[in-house]
């Protein structure tokens, strides 16, 4: 489903994020990029739905070049990539009901649909009944399980997620990765960049460690941490 071939990327300053990054990730599939502050990982990231160019190499995204695409053919790419941030990037003067819903109004859905979609979403993040309630109003944790409903709404192939726990505490972490395991288990596609050493031992799947800008370890059912 999305394969890099020796993706490097310098940045205009001279800084080298990623260099001869050569990886593929099957549909369907839990990963965890792990490494270092600076190793690469949100950079990797950003090139996946396109908010960076490689300065060289090719991604292929679900079948699509994605270095080649046209302008116009990327909020295409994007609609079906759903993405999760640590800090929330909610709208704060919109309800919660209509934070999910202003996704689908971005890529011209009905009123119809809408109305079908945004309440199914909310039941499965379990915030049915925070439908009408204001950002400000909600715990963390709640904000963050919005931040998955307005993720997955457009029933994405992927989802990035790029430290999702990060301010969140241990109890509500686990719950919102819960949440991520049964998004996965339905087929989707979750690539997630966490410093969660707990979460990424307890949870054995694929890990992608990251260090300089090179992958340094690629572990099936892996650990935070190489063991010696």
């Amino acid at each position: 489903m999305i394969q890099l071939y020796n993706v490097t990327k310098i940045y205009s300053n001279g800084v080298k994020a990623l260099t001869d990054v050569t990886l593929r990730i099957r549909k369907g599939e839990f990963v965890f990029l792990v490494g270092p502050s600076g190793a690469g990982k949100s950079t990797l990231n950003k090139l996946l739905y396109r908010e960076e160019l490689p300065t060289r190499g090719q991604i292929i995204l679900n079948g699509k070049n994605v270095i080649r695409m046209r302008a116009r053919e990327v909020p295409y790419l994007r609609r079906k990539i759903g993405m999760v941030f640590q800090d929330f990037r909610l709208l704060p003067r919109k309800t919660v009901y209509e934070n999910v819903a202003f996704a689908l109004e971005v890529i011209g859905a009905s009123d119809r649909e809408i109305k079908r979609t945004v309440p199914a979403v909310l039941n499965m993040v379990g915030l049915a009944e925070k439908a009408g309630v204001f950002p400000d109003h909600l715990s963390g944790g709640e904000q963050q399980r919005v931040c998955v409903a307005r993720a997955i709404v457009n029933n994405p192939v992927l989802i990035i997620a790029d430290e999702p726990t990060g301010n969140l505490d241990p109890e509500t972490s686990w719950e919102l990765m819960k949440l991520f395991l049964e998004i996965n288990r339905r087929g989707t596609t979750i690539i997630m960049a966490t410093h969660a050493w707990e979460i990424v031992d307890a949870m054995k799947k694929r890990v992608i460690e990251l260090s300089g800008g090179k992958i340094v370890r690629d572990e099936e059912e892996g650990a935070y941490r190489c063991e010696a």
